[in-house]
């Protein structure tokens, strides 16, 4: 399900009474209410699910603030970790509204800010959202490395589709079960709000049938002109990769560079895999 700027015109549109897509004030004091769900379901009923999946959309965020019972800013880091089992996710520009909400409001601690993140961001995804916050950016440690496995960019490879195409993916042969790491920065689609481009590094992991790496290359270029969230390209991506390749295991992750102070990283798995907190040189 994709929302154009005729969609959230239109007077019935679910969408048509909210800020997305338009020009707001700047908020003046915290409001939990700027916060706008967007269902999963919709979306996922184009698709064809696996059985079983996990993941999460993990958020960082780089424009975090408030006041101190005195009125002194404070300035941090946050980290939130959505569930993919969540009923909603969180879109965007509603989270940056929000985040802004806090930087004329006081707070005793740093930690009561991360509880009422917490409180807020679960209830409107209806899943226990977690919520790290780095305070201390005196001692704060960068992780930042490039993503690991083969990069397919330099591929001289020739491109005719920019929509979304799962019959480019093929296998490369009928040879023995391969596990490989692929990695493509050419990810490009577009916000379902503004219409701005999003974006993104993908990395693909498998154990399966050897995935020929120009399909895999040009079905990622072939997003460029999708309007999606970037949750929904992720679980596009890994349910096309999942009927195409039949893996015995799946990793699929996009790390999104980020726009108005936050960047989002999607992931989904067949199997349970921890994620680190390493960003990109890019984010």
């Amino acid at each position: 399900m994709t929302f154009s700027r005729q969609y959230l015109d239109m007077p019935d549109s679910p969408l048509s009474q909210t800020t997305l897509g338009r020009e707001v004030a700047y908020p003046q004091a915290y409001d939990a209410s700027l916060l706008f769900p967007i269902e999963r379901a919709p979306n996922r009923a184009s698709l064809t699910l696996p059985g079983t999946w996990y993941g999460a959309d993990i958020w960082n965020a780089y424009e975090v603030s408030w006041l101190n019972q005195r009125g002194l800013p404070r300035a941090t880091l946050a980290r939130f970790i959505v569930p993919a089992d969540s009923p909603h996710l969180i879109e965007s520009k509603s989270f940056k509204l929000y985040l802004n909400s806090f930087n004329e409001s006081r707070y005793a601690s740093a930690a009561e800010v991360a509880a009422t993140m917490q409180a807020d961001l679960s209830r409107v995804a209806e899943a226990q959202v977690a919520v790290h916050l780095q305070d201390d950016l005196a001692s704060l440690q960068a992780h930042c490395r490039p993503l690991e496995g083969r990069c397919l960019d330099d591929l001289d490879i020739e491109i005719d589709r920019y929509t979304p195409d799962p019959t480019l993916l093929r296998r490369a042969s009928d040879g023995p079960v391969v596990t490989e790491t692929l990695v493509s920065h050419l990810l490009k689609s577009n916000c379902p709000v503004t219409n701005q481009p999003d974006w993104g590094s993908v990395q693909v992991r498998y154990t399966g049938p050897r995935l020929d790496p120009e399909s895999l290359l040009k079905y990622i270029v072939s997003f460029r002109r999708h309007t999606e969230f970037h949750e929904h390209c992720v679980e596009r991506m890994y349910c096309d990769l999942w009927q195409a390749l039949e893996p015995e295991a799946l990793f699929v992750m996009a790390r999104y560079t980020r726009r108005g102070g936050l960047d989002i990283n999607p992931w989904r798995s067949s199997h349970p895999v921890e994620v680190g907190d390493e960003r990109t040189p890019r984010q």
